[in-house]
């Protein structure tokens, strides 16, 4: 394909260099509107400037792809408020044998949570569970914040449904769940345990904790507060719109968990709780025998009264137990069913909605509340994206430049697929990993399926898998990374500033080890 017109070209350019510095830093001073009005900016101007029709913009929009991500959204609001990632939690510290399992339990669990809920979902629940755990036991936050953070984007490649790329790449790929999973799960596994002993070595001086400090248990050296095990555990989040607790509606405490009491006083190892509580018997039997005396009449009747109250109110509670049961347990067997129906080779898009509606219909409840939640801020990102990207290929220059390097990156060589795999990782950090894809997702399928059938599925798989880890170099490669960031820092009594530094002195090594070694895997599959 020849360049287009200079104007066309000029203007596109223009149109996609405003989008992409919006997109990479939703803050600029000169106009700090986000990464959502970039995107619709960036399309309104590729239709104003005439880069694309008005009709070729609205079929740019890949309708598939956004009910994918809305189903998806949809069901991990009801995992959450099915607590799937408190257990999650609680997993992370069942007969932890010291940190460096913890630090090893974090890596497994992000990576695999991840690879089912997306990336950001588990980011955003697990950041300030993690925060406060390490407070907890003595440690520094900043291994395990990278755990999360580059393990749930290793972790998030082996599924359609881990991160939005993927989702692009298996509709625009045809690509089963099944095959999908095939093809880069392997890589995902040794990619997670290397990431893993990365970290390990890295900060294994910094998790060598003295056995009296861990004994120490709830026990806080810095800080206001002391973090007792039942407050670890019983945050709750929204993670479909990556916001703050504060986002959270208190209507949905009462299906799904039990209110949280705050003690003002310092708890250390639930002692203080257990003296607390005998206190306040002690004081009411006081009350009680100053009292002066009622009459039988009375006495009777308000012990007729409480028993009947009693009696009423048992069941009802047992009741709702079960109800609050049957829920959670509905929920997870219609997660179970969609995760099937992905793996038979449904339609990835229907299946979500579907199971998204059924969870809806099932809640007996306004569905607004919990619509409300989901994050249509990124569902209109997506699609200024798509008009913008769509413009940019118009204008013909990254065909003009593909070419240019396509001779050399034929996956069918050892030497092509690194350098594949160099320039996929360089454009994911350069323009962003979803943008990367859906400049060059098709252009390398076409080059690959020039091999063999096997190869061009072959070339997505790595556009996959590299394009994700990618996110793993810089602080600002992945959303995932930027949500544990912001996560970390606005965290109360226990906030952490990762910052841009720490996480590339760690980033850069792991990145190019993790990418190395899953080529070597997936190019082989």
């Amino acid at each position: 394909m020849v360049l287009a017109h200079t104007s066309k070209v000029v203007l596109g350019c223009v149109a996609f260099g405003i989008f992409w510095v919006l997109a990479v830093f939703p803050s600029v001073p000169f106009m700090p509107v986000g990464r959502t009005a970039g995107s619709l900016l960036g399309a309104m101007l590729m239709v104003l400037f005439r880069v694309i029709s008005p009709e070729d913009a609205y079929a740019a929009i890949d309708l598939p792809i956004i009910g994918l991500l809305f189903g998806t959204m949809v069901v991990s609001i009801f995992l959450e408020r099915a607590d799937m990632f408190k257990y999650l939690g609680n997993l992370l510290q069942w007969k932890s044998r010291g940190p460096k399992d913890l630090l090893f339990r974090v890596c497994i669990v992000s990576a695999i949570a991840s690879a089912l809920f997306t990336n950001d979902t588990c980011c955003v629940v697990l950041t300030e569970f993690i925060l406060k755990v390490a407070r907890q036991n003595n440690l520094p936050p900043q291994p395990f914040l990278l755990a999360l953070a580059t393990s749930s984007n290793i972790g998030s490649a082996a599924t359609p449904i881990g991160n939005p790329q993927n989702l692009v790449i298996a509709v625009e790929s045809g690509i089963s769940f099944g095959q999908f999973l095939l093809g880069v799960f392997p890589a995902m596994i040794v990619g997670v345990l290397t990431n893993a002993a990365i970290l390990l070595c890295y900060f294994w001086r910094y998790l060598n904790v003295e056995p009296a400090d861990q004994e120490r248990g709830g026990v806080v050296s810095t800080g206001p507060e002391v973090v007792g095990d039942d407050e670890v555990t019983s945050h709750r989040f929204t993670p479909a719109r990556m916001s703050h607790v504060s986002s959270i509606n208190p209507d949905d405490f009462d299906c799904v968990s039990e209110p949280i009491i705050r003690s003002a006083s310092v708890l250390i190892d639930g002692a203080s709780s257990r003296k607390f509580t005998r206190t306040a018997s002690q004081q009411r039997s006081v009350i009680i025998e100053d009292a002066p005396p009622s009459s039988p009449t009375d006495d009777e009747a308000a012990a007729n009264q409480n028993g009947d109250k009693d009696k009423g109110e048992l069941p009802e509670v047992v009741e709702k137990r079960w109800k609050v049961l049957v829920w959670k347990t509905a929920v997870y067997l219609i997660t179970l069913g969609m995760l099937i129906a992905l793996l038979m080779g449904l339609n990835m898009s229907w299946t979500a909605i579907t199971a998204a509606l059924v969870l809806l219909a099932l809640d007996f409840t306004d569905a607004q509340a919990c619509l409300e939640k989901v994050s249509y801020s990124l569902l209109i990102f997506f699609c200024g994206m798509f008009i913008t990207v769509d413009g940019f290929n118009k204008t013909g220059i990254p065909n003009t430049m593909w070419e240019l390097v396509e001779p050399y990156s034929r996956i069918d060589s050892a030497r092509g697929v690194a350098l594949l795999g160099l320039v996929i990782l360089i454009l994911s950090n350069v323009a962003s990993n979803v943008p990367t894809v859906l400049l060059l997702g098709t252009r390398v399928a076409a080059s690959a399926a020039a091999i063999s059938p096997a190869s061009e599925r072959k070339a997505w798989l790595i556009l996959a898998y590299v394009s994700t880890v990618a996110g793993n170099l810089t602080l600002l490669g992945s959303a995932a990374n930027l949500i544990v960031c912001e996560q970390a820092r606005r965290a109360q009594f226990f906030g952490y500033n990762l910052s841009f530094w720490s996480h590339l002195r760690f980033g850069v090594p792991s990145t190019i080890v993790v990418t190395a070694i899953g080529l070597l895997i997936v190019s082989s599959y």
